[in-house]
């Protein structure tokens, strides 16, 4: 990576203004708009044995209303190749989920120039914390630009914006639709290819993104990416009255069992397993849900039975548990006889119990296993790769899951879902745009967003025949964060490629 020099007196980055703050002449408004931060630099990254040069532009945008008051600082950071044709070089546009998390993880982990050196699956948390070149970045294949909506990153509201503009789910749909659209203008993008890419609650964001860009935007992507995607919250959400939501955890619970080899079913072949357990769910377990307090005791039995062969916990807990459990029973149950509790975003993640008798986790082992490696070597990279000075936080996880609107307006209805499922968006663009193709990378040892729910939103999508081609599923024998795990980047990246470069 090197910096550009913009004048002979400030060598490396330099801190300009925005282009629309500078335009603006009104002295009150310039006093009340914080400065937004916008470093550019030059680097290189060498993938598949060829030299990529880029130029990076890093910090915030500013956003603003209909009226042209400031309502935002929304932070990015863009890599556009040197010496390419950006009528026709690709544009991706990538998010974390949470709600609440940075595009950290993804930029670190597998889709931007650098990446964290991670000792899967054990815990690298000892330094001296590694980066090194990114051979399975995307930049090869496209332009990436990697966005903290706001909350997130150094992303945050100003002036007349309030963070309850921004903190929902249509609100985050509305506003991200409106920071892509910006950006492509401000940046002469509007003829490249464009494709979305969001990991987990980045699923449901890009399904309504993705339809909000084309219905208020009339912008149309050539594909999206839903990376463990979380689309519904009926159907995702074990724990509460929905009983499909703990029909689509099942198979990763087995999964989760056969991994660390206490499920009483075990042959050696993963898929194998998964065949059986799925037809367990399918056949035996789905059905005994669906009658309740009508299942007889012999079928009881039955659907207990099954679920100690393919779990390993015992048919007595899960009686006591009404045949029914969320991820965190689960993560506590299945390795509490060794003191240990099982991950929630990678299931593969082992590590001690902090509580031996609770019914829930105190912490998701992935996160400490993953966490202080990513953190470290993403600040470094921003602040000395990429000259970015500054002494704001940059916020990895704010936690606005507490204080999200999870209200939703689904296409053709004039009121809100109370449990949104922006799949729905989904489909209804697919059927607008027959063109745009999605492409659906999952990992089969994820406890967040499980296998089955991600199946399940496919499964109920109403395309006609002829755009079957449209969607492409990858399947992993990783978590949440699949490219954690070595085989699954290099997997995860030809996936990817491929689907752009179709």
């Amino acid at each position: 990576m090197r910096l550009t020099q913009f004048t002979p007196l400030l060598a490396g980055v330099t801190l300009l203004f925005s282009a629309s703050l500078m335009a603006d002449d009104n002295p009150a408004e310039k006093a009340s708009t914080p400065e937004p931060l916008f470093f550019q630099s030059e680097g290189s990254v060498r993938i598949d044995g060829k030299r990529l040069e880029y130029n990076t532009t890093a910090g915030q945008l500013v956003m603003k209303n209909a009226d042209g008051d400031p309502i935002a600082l929304y932070g990015y950071t863009a890599y556009q190749a040197k010496d390419a044709d950006a009528d026709k070089r690709p544009v991706l546009f990538a998010y974390n989920g949470g709600p609440g998390s940075a595009s950290m993880w993804l930029h670190m982990g597998i889709l931007g120039p650098q990446r964290t050196v991670l000792e899967d699956p054990a815990f690298t948390t000892e330094g001296p914390f590694e980066r090194v070149n990114n051979e399975y970045s995307i930049l090869d294949v496209a332009d990436l630009v990697m966005i903290d909506p706001v909350g997130t990153g150094y992303s945050r509201a100003i002036g007349k914006g309030k963070p309850e503009d921004f903190w929902g789910v249509d609100n985050d749909i509305r506003t991200v639709s409106d920071f892509i659209a910006r950006w492509t203008s401000d940046n002469g993008r509007w003829l490249s290819p464009k494709y979305l890419l969001g990991e987990s609650y980045g699923g449901m964001r890009s399904g309504g993104v993705s339809l909000d860009l084309f219905q208020r935007h009339n912008l149309a992507l050539n594909g999206v990416v839903l990376v463990s995607p979380f689309m519904s919250y009926a159907a995702g959400n074990a724990g509460w009255s929905f009983d499909q939501a703990y029909v689509n955890f099942l198979t990763t619970f087995a999964a989760t069992a056969w991994y660390h080899g206490v499920s009483e079913f075990r042959p050696d072949d993963l898929q194998v397993f998964l065949r059986e357990a799925e037809a367990f769910v399918s056949d035996t377990y789905a059905p005994a849900l669906l009658r309740g307090n009508r299942l007889s005791d012999e079928d009881t039995a039955e659907v207990l039975a099954g679920l100690q062969k393919f779990t390993g916990i015992s048919a007595e807990y899960w009686h006591r548990a009404n045949l029914r459990m969320d991820e965190g029973q689960f993560t506590k149950e299945l390795l509490r006889a060794q003191g240990k509790n099982v991950g929630r975003i990678d299931s593969r993640f082992a590590g001690h119990a902090i509580n031996h008798i609770s019914e829930s986790t105190l912490y998701d082992p992935f996160f400490p296993a993953v966490g202080p490696a990513v953190v470290a070597t993403f600040n470094d990279y921003y602040r000395t790769a990429l000259g970015v000075e500054t002494d704001q936080r940059y916020v990895t996880s704010a936690g606005l899951w507490s204080k999200w609107d999870y209200g939703h307006r689904a296409p053709g209805t004039s009121y809100k879902m109370a449990a949104a499922d922006t799949g729905l968006d989904l489909n209804a663009l697919m059927l607008q745009n027959p063109n745009m193709r999605l492409l659906v990378q999952q990992g089969y040892f994820d406890l967040a967003t499980p296998y089955g729910a991600t199946q399940y939103f496919l499964d109920h999508m109403t395309l006609p025949a002829e755009l079957a081609d449209n969607v492409t599923v990858a399947y992993y024998e990783a978590g949440h964060m699949m490219y954690v795990h070595p085989p699954s980047m290099v997997k995860f990246k030809q996936d990817l490629a491929t689907f752009i470069s179709r």
